[in-house]
Protein backbone atom coordinates (compact mmCIF):
# COMPACT_ATOMS: atom_id res chain seq x y z
CA UNK A 1 0.00 0.00 0.00
CA UNK A 2 1.48 3.41 -0.90
CA UNK A 3 2.29 6.02 1.74
CA UNK A 4 0.19 9.20 1.80
CA UNK A 5 1.69 11.68 -0.63
CA UNK A 6 3.53 8.87 -2.45
CA UNK A 7 1.69 9.24 -5.75
CA UNK A 8 4.85 9.52 -7.84
CA UNK A 9 5.58 11.61 -10.93
CA UNK A 10 2.69 10.13 -12.93
CA UNK A 11 0.17 11.65 -10.51
CA UNK A 12 1.54 15.17 -10.97
CA UNK A 13 1.59 14.73 -14.75
CA UNK A 14 -2.05 13.55 -14.76
CA UNK A 15 -3.12 16.58 -12.70
CA UNK A 16 -1.21 18.96 -15.00
CA UNK A 17 -2.61 17.33 -18.15
CA UNK A 18 -6.15 17.49 -16.76
CA UNK A 19 -5.72 21.17 -15.88
CA UNK A 20 -4.71 21.94 -19.46
CA UNK A 21 -7.71 20.01 -20.85
CA UNK A 22 -10.10 21.86 -18.53
CA UNK A 23 -8.52 25.22 -19.33
CA UNK A 24 -8.94 24.53 -23.06
CA UNK A 25 -12.55 23.39 -22.57
CA UNK A 26 -13.35 26.56 -20.59
CA UNK A 27 -11.80 28.71 -23.32
CA UNK A 28 -13.90 26.90 -25.95
CA UNK A 29 -17.00 27.56 -23.83
CA UNK A 30 -16.16 31.28 -23.69
CA UNK A 31 -15.44 31.31 -27.43
CA UNK A 32 -18.81 29.62 -28.07
CA UNK A 33 -20.51 32.23 -25.91
CA UNK A 34 -18.95 35.06 -27.95
CA UNK A 35 -19.84 33.38 -31.26
CA UNK A 36 -23.42 32.85 -30.07
CA UNK A 37 -23.62 36.49 -28.98
CA UNK A 38 -22.47 37.64 -32.42
CA UNK A 39 -25.10 35.47 -34.15
CA UNK A 40 -27.88 36.74 -31.89
CA UNK A 41 -26.81 40.37 -32.30
CA UNK A 42 -26.88 39.89 -36.08
CA UNK A 43 -30.49 38.71 -35.68
CA UNK A 44 -31.35 41.92 -33.78
CA UNK A 45 -31.15 40.73 -30.16
CA UNK A 46 -29.66 42.82 -27.35
CA UNK A 47 -27.11 40.48 -25.80
CA UNK A 48 -25.45 40.39 -22.39
CA UNK A 49 -22.57 37.90 -21.97
CA UNK A 50 -21.35 36.80 -18.56
CA UNK A 51 -18.66 34.28 -17.68
CA UNK A 52 -19.53 33.01 -14.20
CA UNK A 53 -16.58 32.97 -11.85
CA UNK A 54 -18.13 29.98 -10.06
CA UNK A 55 -21.05 27.67 -10.81
CA UNK A 56 -22.61 25.32 -8.28
CA UNK A 57 -25.47 22.84 -8.47
CA UNK A 58 -27.42 23.63 -5.29
CA UNK A 59 -30.07 21.45 -3.64
CA UNK A 60 -32.55 22.60 -0.95
CA UNK A 61 -30.58 21.20 2.00
CA UNK A 62 -27.35 22.93 0.91
CA UNK A 63 -28.10 26.41 2.16
CA UNK A 64 -30.14 28.49 4.52
CA UNK A 65 -33.16 28.51 2.18
CA UNK A 66 -34.96 25.78 0.29
CA UNK A 67 -33.95 27.11 -3.13
CA UNK A 68 -32.40 24.78 -5.66
CA UNK A 69 -30.86 25.01 -9.11
CA UNK A 70 -27.65 26.28 -10.57
CA UNK A 71 -26.05 29.16 -8.74
CA UNK A 72 -23.92 31.33 -11.00
CA UNK A 73 -21.57 33.63 -9.12
CA UNK A 74 -20.80 36.59 -11.36
CA UNK A 75 -18.09 39.22 -10.96
CA UNK A 76 -19.23 42.60 -9.62
CA UNK A 77 -18.38 44.36 -12.88
CA UNK A 78 -21.19 42.42 -14.65
CA UNK A 79 -23.93 43.22 -12.12
CA UNK A 80 -25.24 46.47 -13.61
CA UNK A 81 -25.50 45.08 -17.14
CA UNK A 82 -27.14 41.86 -15.88
CA UNK A 83 -29.61 43.69 -13.61
CA UNK A 84 -30.64 46.13 -16.34
CA UNK A 85 -31.32 43.29 -18.77
CA UNK A 86 -33.00 41.05 -16.16
CA UNK A 87 -35.38 43.77 -15.01
CA UNK A 88 -36.35 44.61 -18.62
CA UNK A 89 -37.80 41.19 -19.44
CA UNK A 90 -39.46 38.02 -18.20
CA UNK A 91 -37.18 35.49 -19.97
CA UNK A 92 -39.70 32.69 -20.57
CA UNK A 93 -37.39 30.83 -22.97
CA UNK A 94 -34.01 29.26 -22.43
CA UNK A 95 -31.50 27.04 -24.18
CA UNK A 96 -28.71 25.01 -22.63
CA UNK A 97 -25.54 23.93 -24.42
CA UNK A 98 -23.25 21.60 -22.53
CA UNK A 99 -20.04 19.68 -23.02
CA UNK A 100 -18.67 17.04 -20.68
CA UNK A 101 -14.94 16.67 -20.23
CA UNK A 102 -14.16 13.89 -17.81
CA UNK A 103 -16.02 14.64 -14.60
CA UNK A 104 -16.62 18.32 -15.42
CA UNK A 105 -19.49 19.93 -17.34
CA UNK A 106 -18.97 23.14 -19.33
CA UNK A 107 -22.28 24.86 -19.89
CA UNK A 108 -23.63 27.85 -21.77
CA UNK A 109 -27.16 28.93 -20.87
CA UNK A 110 -29.22 31.37 -22.93
CA UNK A 111 -32.00 33.20 -21.11
CA UNK A 112 -34.26 34.71 -23.80
CA UNK A 113 -36.98 37.35 -23.65
CA UNK A 114 -38.52 37.51 -27.15
CA UNK A 115 -40.73 40.48 -26.26
CA UNK A 116 -37.83 42.81 -25.48
CA UNK A 117 -35.48 40.90 -27.80
CA UNK A 118 -32.99 40.56 -24.97
CA UNK A 119 -30.84 37.53 -24.25
CA UNK A 120 -28.51 36.90 -21.33
CA UNK A 121 -25.76 34.35 -21.94
CA UNK A 122 -24.09 32.82 -18.90
CA UNK A 123 -21.13 30.45 -19.17
CA UNK A 124 -20.30 28.17 -16.26
CA UNK A 125 -18.59 24.95 -15.31
CA UNK A 126 -19.14 22.49 -12.48
CA UNK A 127 -18.07 19.07 -11.24
CA UNK A 128 -20.61 16.33 -11.94
CA UNK A 129 -20.04 14.85 -8.46
CA UNK A 130 -21.83 17.89 -6.99
CA UNK A 131 -24.96 17.49 -9.13
CA UNK A 132 -26.79 14.31 -7.94
CA UNK A 133 -28.76 15.97 -5.12
CA UNK A 134 -29.87 18.76 -7.46
CA UNK A 135 -30.85 16.28 -10.17
CA UNK A 136 -32.96 14.29 -7.68
CA UNK A 137 -34.66 17.49 -6.51
CA UNK A 138 -35.32 18.66 -10.08
CA UNK A 139 -36.81 15.26 -10.97
CA UNK A 140 -39.02 15.29 -7.88
CA UNK A 141 -40.17 18.91 -8.39
CA UNK A 142 -40.29 18.61 -12.21
CA UNK A 143 -38.62 22.01 -12.62
CA UNK A 144 -35.25 23.74 -12.35
CA UNK A 145 -33.94 27.18 -11.43
CA UNK A 146 -30.93 29.31 -12.24
CA UNK A 147 -29.83 31.91 -9.70
CA UNK A 148 -27.39 34.70 -10.52
CA UNK A 149 -25.58 36.18 -7.57
CA UNK A 150 -22.37 37.88 -6.54
CA UNK A 151 -19.74 36.55 -4.16
CA UNK A 152 -21.37 38.35 -1.22
CA UNK A 153 -24.44 36.10 -1.87
CA UNK A 154 -26.64 38.95 -3.14
CA UNK A 155 -29.07 37.37 -5.61
CA UNK A 156 -29.54 39.62 -8.64
CA UNK A 157 -32.02 37.43 -10.48
CA UNK A 158 -33.52 33.95 -10.66
CA UNK A 159 -35.01 32.07 -13.60
CA UNK A 160 -37.51 29.19 -13.48
CA UNK A 161 -37.17 26.37 -16.01
CA UNK A 162 -39.89 23.85 -16.76
CA UNK A 163 -37.56 21.25 -18.30
CA UNK A 164 -34.68 20.10 -16.12
CA UNK A 165 -33.58 17.61 -18.80
CA UNK A 166 -32.12 20.48 -20.84
CA UNK A 167 -29.58 20.77 -18.00
CA UNK A 168 -29.33 17.03 -17.36
CA UNK A 169 -30.04 15.19 -20.64
CA UNK A 170 -29.71 11.78 -18.96
CA UNK A 171 -30.83 12.52 -15.39
CA UNK A 172 -30.73 8.91 -14.19
CA UNK A 173 -27.01 8.92 -14.92
CA UNK A 174 -26.49 11.46 -12.12
CA UNK A 175 -28.58 9.74 -9.48
CA UNK A 176 -25.79 7.45 -8.30
CA UNK A 177 -22.84 9.32 -9.82
CA UNK A 178 -19.58 8.21 -8.28
CA UNK A 179 -16.21 9.80 -8.91
CA UNK A 180 -13.71 7.20 -9.98
CA UNK A 181 -10.33 7.76 -8.39
CA UNK A 182 -7.14 7.49 -10.42
CA UNK A 183 -5.55 5.16 -7.92
CA UNK A 184 -3.79 1.90 -8.70
CA UNK A 185 -5.03 -1.25 -7.06
CA UNK A 186 -2.98 -3.40 -4.67
CA UNK A 187 -1.75 -5.57 -7.56
CA UNK A 188 -0.03 -2.54 -9.10
CA UNK A 189 2.02 -2.11 -5.94
CA UNK A 190 3.41 -5.66 -5.94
Amino acid sequence: MPEAGDEGPDYAERIAANADVEKDAWQRTLDDMEATAEELEAEGWDVVTIPASHTAPEHPEAGESDRFGFVYVIPDNYVDEFTEAFEAGSFPKYRVYRNEMGSRVFQLTEFLDPESETVILVAGTYEMMHAPALVKTAMREDEMYSHVQTLDETVHGSFRHDDYEKFFPDPQRYEDYVVEANVGDDEDEA
